[in-house]
């Protein structure tokens, strides 16, 4: 096995890892499909981020792509809130609409570059390894991979962290705020986390299989076992 292929294998499993973190959270609080509508989402943040640096790696790519995605969240739960239709419904209006600016200003204006609407799918994972970090002629590897790993850093740390409070709040959200906590706050940071997860795993997999990798891995362990801790 080559060392680019080695590579490629290390991107896809932290990826997976990343993904099934706040996957987990998302099924058990039966917000699945905000997986979706976030990772289609987020590319109106991207592309606005690059027209503004002209730059595919630029930090505020991330930073907009987040912002993009939990402008998504509000915007459901507020059409939610008119009980005019339900969650889903919400969902459905809003992920296509503002994935479909996305690709309308990728295709008025990003023709001639890296970012088009078969990378947004479907990613280009194989490619990875040829995009390098190097430091003073030093070779540290795939960016996607050091960016992924990051992530995976962050998230596990996080949920060492707020384990106890993400627990409460998505069994039993009353009880959480009688203690003291605030839901809205896990939530917006679940879904913050859910975003950055995305955007970060955006380039390397694509659309389609960051909602596959959050969805699907959490899933299977509902269907396993009862117990969080083993999730």
């Amino acid at each position: 096995m080559s060392s680019a292929q080695i590579e490629i294998q290390a991107i896809a499993s932290l990826v997976a890892i990343a993904c099934a973190i706040p996957g987990t959270f998302l099924v058990l609080r039966k917000m699945a499909l905000i997986s979706d509508a976030i990772s289609h989402s987020i590319l109106p943040g991207l592309v606005i981020g690059f027209f503004i640096t002209h730059d595919l790696n630029s930090p505020l790519l991330l930073l907009l792509g987040t912002l993009s995605g939990i402008i998504t969240v509000v915007l459901v739960e507020y059409i939610q809130k008119t009980k005019l239709v339900k969650e889903d419904t919400a969902i459905g209006l809003v992920f296509p609409a503002l994935f479909s600016i996305g690709v309308i200003l990728i295709a008025k204006n990003a023709n001639d570059v890296h970012l088009d609407v078969d990378a947004v799918l479907l990613g280009e994972l194989a490619f990875a390894p040829f995009d390098r970090w190097v430091v003073n002629t030093i070779d540290l590897g795939p960016k996607a991979l050091w960016v992924v790993g990051g992530i995976v850093i962050v998230s596990v740390s996080l949920l060492i962290a707020f384990f106890k409070e993400l627990k409460l709040s998505t069994f039993d959200t009353g009880l959480a705020t009688a203690l003291g906590f605030s839901p809205a706050i896990l939530h917006y940071g679940l879904m913050s986390i859910s975003s950055i997860t995305t955007v970060g795993a955006f380039d390397a997999v694509g659309a389609i299989l960051v909602v596959a990798l959050m969805i699907t891995p959490a899933a299977t362990a509902y269907l396993l076992t009862n117990d969080l801790k083993k999730c």
